[in-house]
């Protein structure tokens, strides 16, 4: 039992150790997934060396304080997306006549191009009723499926591709200065777009669905990484609100996510709230959450939920925000030098500096 003990506790230490790289080969990024889990794990290793003899209670201890190590490691990585932590966003609390007009809710959805159940999506739009619905692998199939919705949803942009990088936004509000671009990949677009509230306000959304870094897609996570920073310094030199939403097939806790959130200044409203874990919707013990949405200090929280699965392997996710510009001042994270570099050396790598668009392509509002 000793051996088998150390090999346990070998294993999660390398496990929890080799993400603290900054390599990006795609076996070394995908650790930073299931902080979770490994922390659960540690948390059970912690006691059962203690069933050894007291023979070895030098084992015992390196054991125990090794996994106890582990998992408060993990756990200081997680532990902002549980309600132990305090909120990073604000909530609406009571609404005036000037929130109602300036509300906006948007519900994000991967709906796994093979999926063919689409009447389960619409059925979930009716009832939830967002003034955007953002869809994510849709291929022209489901864009025939969801066109129904242009009854309500009168501005749209289409991208629909057949190669799990399709995109589509349906809009009750009206879109300007609409934009399709390639930003870092010629076959994986982002659609950008002004969103004109009822009262007027103009507010910016960017939707992204970088590549994952995977052994079937990309050898390393250089492209996600890229497109996120560079969409993140962009922001960063914006006064505009913003929000960012989309798959970006990276979890909320991983360092590459963080760096996003400092270049950009983009608040999370999860933090303090819970995970909101949208994958896998079929596999409840491996869970993380990677569809987001991220926005500017201009906004407060009115809802935050995981929808129902509909088939696909993502669940939807909703978020209702108000537009409050004068609300008091709210804080994220903040980019340091050594962020910043870091940031500019992953660009780098893909030859992309902020604003580089390849391929562009324009869609207008229907």
């Amino acid at each position: 039992m000793l051996a088998s003990l150390w090999v346990a506790v070998t294993l999660l230490v390398l496990l929890t150790v080799l993400p603290v790289l900054r390599h990006d080969r795609w076996w070394i990024r995908g650790l930073d997934f299931p902080r979770l889990q490994l922390a659960l794990l540690a948390l059970l290793l912690v006691p059962l060396p203690w069933g050894l003899p007291p023979s070895v209670a030098g084992h015992r201890w390196a054991m125990a304080l090794i996994s106890a190590a582990c998992f408060a490691y993990h756990a200081w990585w997680i532990l902002p997306y549980t309600r132990l932590h305090p909120k990073e966003v604000r909530g609406v609390g009571s609404m005036t006549e000037s929130d109602r007009a300036n509300r906006i809710a948007i519900m994000t959805a991967n709906v796994l191009t093979p999926n063919r159940q689409a009447q389960r999506l619409l059925s979930l739009v009716k009832e939830h009723q967002p003034d955007l619905l953002v869809t994510l692998e849709s291929d022209r199939w489901w864009q025939q499926q969801l066109d129904v919705l242009e009854t309500d949803y009168a501005y749209t942009i289409k991208c629909p591709l057949d190669n799990l990088y399709g995109m589509h936004v349906y809009s009750r509000y009206s879109l300007e200065n609409v934009a399709v671009q390639f930003l870092v990949e010629d076959d994986v677009p982002s659609m950008h777009a002004e969103v004109l509230l009822p009262s007027g306000e103009r507010i910016v959304v960017h939707c992204l669905h970088p590549a994952p870094p995977s052994p079937t897609e990309n050898e390393t996570s250089s492209e996600r990484d890229a497109e996120l920073l560079v969409v993140g310094r962009s922001v960063a030199e914006s006064d505009s609100p913003v929000i960012v939403t989309g798959d970006l097939n990276d979890v909320a806790w991983s360092a590459t996510t963080r760096l996003f959130r400092k270049i950009s200044g983009l608040l999370d409203p999860r933090i303090g709230r819970g995970m909101c874990n949208s994958f896998h919707a079929r596999v409840p013990l491996l869970r993380w959450p990677l569809d987001h949405l991220f926005h500017s200090e201009h906004f407060v929280l009115e809802e935050l939920r995981r929808l129902p699965a509909f088939g696909s392997d993502h669940f939807p996710v909703l978020v209702r925000l108000v537009y409050r510009p004068n609300a008091r001042p709210q804080e994220g994270l903040d980019a340091d030098r050594e962020d910043r570099q870091w940031a500019r050396e992953k660009m780098a790598e893909e030859s992309v500096t902020p604003g580089e668009v390849h391929r562009p392509e324009v869609a207008m509002p229907k």
